[in-house]
């Protein structure tokens, strides 16, 4: 009972046309016919009246739908008489538009988060100099801030500390800590790196840069022009053709019952239930391999797709740096170094650090003991190691201090490292890359040589989706030319635009063709391009809540590879719900042809529509299954060949 109680409060028209059926066969049962006709003809002569007014509202914006062949039908029905056939096409048309409703509230979640995850609160420094908790809306440019560590800058400000680092990679795409000194803009939406450090704001909330991006986001999902829909395709020639044949059989045979005969079997009920069935088929399929597909337009537009564009930090890269090669300077060793950097690098937070110390433990050097160490800032860190004379000037006769004595060791920037190192060089290294320098008891020890890296799978990704039918393919990120430029040839891509800002990439986007156009992202940057895209996929496993409820598709585990899959479930799915259409179509053409004969009554070709209807979903319900070229297909098209291959064995 519950279940009935909450279906009959979501679809209450449907509810309420099963009452009505209901009561009307009932009154014929008890031979009460005139009370049945008009209970029947009162209740459908209200859905024609209010399907007419919606269809005059659609033909007045210039979209012409099925709806004038189903509101035809029903007055033809009941003008000569037929209305229970005419209450059986309420019936399945109510019932395929709770089913299209249901389908997309299942896939379709608005964009109602992304407010929320704007920062909320702000630490307002009194005259006293005590941090006071306020919203952030009151926050005035001027106000002196408390950011604490790994908090979210509240609102768009200049850094008063001496020295701070901030993680901007759901900004601007830089997968780095961006280092800041005093007097630098800090942006709002940034991550305070370990240390708490005070700014100034110099904007409200509501003007600051995650907001702006809030706001293109909102505009780019208003600008978005609709999909046009597939039962949409045939409604016109359907329509042309169901009214010529009903009219041919009403002038050859005079009998205007004839026309409703055959009308009630060119009810769009195949056309509008088929096509929601197969596509929530597809976004089940889709769901099921990780892919969050937010509607049955989107898998049309993920079908017709013929290009794409990538953002590069955490979407085609990793989203952290890791340890390319160690170069050493003349007297050391790369492991001697590696191992003294991972010593000093454990008093660190930086990304980096993490990277450093990974690279030595997977290369099963030993840990070094290390004691005082300190981080400064964003320059580096230093500590004491001990244990390093094994690598520094072994064999050369260079050792200056006694065997196990412990030294200091230095991880950073080059100008911290020649503060005790002068003769330290710049290291040279490939674009996309960065460098840690190293120095060990005041004399350069070498440089460790970081990078993002590529994914695994990225140019494998690329390659998919060109077998696909992808003509372009293009990278769209905020990161400096080199190190894009490099990346994008080493994942295929066609072409690729640095040092953009989120409204940069909207209107590069905007410009790219052919159409319709994928974009792949995961930061807060890439909302607003995200959202402005024919669809946009996040990669939402480690991506931003903004970017994920911008999408039109999420990627809930963190792999790339899943936007082909998403693609090859789109066209699966298109050609499984196409499919379904065109023998919806067939059928009711041959139905009609047969109803132009006089040979089936209307109530025996409505409910013969229902018939229809049902070969109609099973056929689209194929859309469950998985398109060739998925893991799940490839293995079942292997378990459905074994016993053939055992058979012939």
């Amino acid at each position: 009972m519950t279940r009935l109680f909450r279906f009959a409060r979501s679809y209450p028209l449907v509810a309420v046309t099963l009452v009505v059926l209901a009561l009307v066969l009932g009154l014929h049962a008890a031979g009460l016919d005139a009370a049945a006709a008009v209970i029947a003809t009162v209740y459908v002569a209200g859905n024609i009246a209010w399907a007419a007014v919606g269809m005059v509202r659609e033909v007045l914006r210039g979209h012409f739908g099925l709806d004038i062949l189903a509101v035809v039908a029903m007055t033809a029905s009941l003008l000569v008489g037929e209305h229970l056939a005419a209450l059986i096409i309420v019936l399945m048309l109510t019932g395929g538009e709770a089913l299209e409703d249901f389908a997309a509230a299942r896939a379709r979640r608005e964009l109602t988060a992304l407010l929320e995850k704007a920062p909320q609160t702000a630490h307002l420094l009194g005259a006293d100099g005590e941090a006071r908790e306020v919203p952030a809306a009151q926050v005035r440019p001027g106000d002196e801030l408390l950011v604490k560590p790994n908090e979210v800058v509240p609102v768009d400000a200049e850094l008063l500390s001496a020295e701070a680092a901030f993680d901007e990679s759901s900004l601007t795409g830089e997968s780095l800590p961006s280092a800041k000194a005093a007097g630098d803009a800090v942006l709002s939406g940034s991550v305070n790196g370990t240390a708490a450090v005070r700014v100034r704001a110099t904007a409200a909330a509501a003007d600051s840069q995650y907001q702006r991006i809030v706001a293109l986001v909102e505009q780019a999902h208003e600008q978005k022009a609709p999909v046009v829909r597939l039962a949409d395709r045939f409604a016109l020639p359907f329509t042309a053709v169901s009214l010529a044949i009903a009219g041919v059989a009403w002038w050859a045979s005079g009998d205007p019952v004839r026309f409703a005969e055959v009308l009630v079997l060119a009810t769009p009920c195949p056309l509008l239930i088929a096509a929601p069935v197969a596509f929530l088929g597809g976004m089940s399929q889709a769901s099921r391999r990780g892919v969050i597909v937010k509607g049955g337009g989107v898998l049309e537009s993920l079908a017709h797709a013929r290009a794409v564009a990538f953002d590069k930090t955490g979407t085609l890269t990793h989203g952290r740096p890791r340890l390319q090669r160690v170069e050493p300077a003349e007297g050391f060793t790369a492991d001697a170094v590696l191992a003294a950097a991972a010593a000093a690098e454990a008093y660190s937070t930086h990304v980096m650090a993490e990277a450093v110390v990974r690279a030595a433990d997977d290369a099963g050097l030993a840990r070094l003991s290390a004691r005082g160490g300190t981080e400064e800032g964003t320059r580096g860190v230093r500590a004491l190691v001990r244990g390093t004379d094994g690598g520094a000037g072994a064999g050369t006769g260079t050792d200056t201090h006694e065997p196990g004595a412990a030294v200091e060791v230095r991880v950073g920037k080059l100008a911290f490292v020649r503060e005790v190192a002068p003769d330290a060089p710049e290291a040279r290294f490939a674009p996309g890359e960065t460098a840690a320098y190293v120095s060990v008891d005041g004399r350069h020890a070498g440089t460790l040589v970081l990078a993002d890296a590529l994914r695994e799978n990225a140019g494998e990704t690329v390659a998919a989706l060109r077998a696909e039918g992808f003509e372009r393919a293009v990278m769209l990120t905020g990161d400096n030319e080199h190190t894009a430029r490099s990346l994008a040839a080493e994942a295929g891509l066609d072409d690729v635009a640095h040092s953009l800002l989120p409204e940069d990439k909207v209107r590069l986007l905007a410009e790219l063709r052919p159409r319709p156009v994928i974009m792949v992202g995961d930061g807060v940057n890439d909302a607003p391009v995200l959202a402005a895209a024919d669809v946009g996929i996040a990669m939402g496993a480690r991506g931003s809540s903004a970017a994920g409820e911008s999408a039109d598709v999420v990627i809930t585990r963190d792999d790339i590879g899943r936007t082909v899959e998403a693609v090859r479930i789109g066209r699966h799915t298109y050609r499984i719900a196409l499919q379904a259409v065109l023998l919806g179509v067939a059928l009711s053409v041959g139905l009609m042809l047969v109803a132009a004969f006089g040979h089936i009554p209307a109530v025996a070709g409505a409910l013969t529509q229902e018939l229809v209807d049902l070969a109609c979903i099973l056929y689209a319900l194929r859309a469950r299954t998985s398109p060739r070229g998925t893991p799940q297909g490839a293995a079942a098209r292997a378990r459905g060949r074994a016993p053939q291959e055992a058979a012939r064995a």
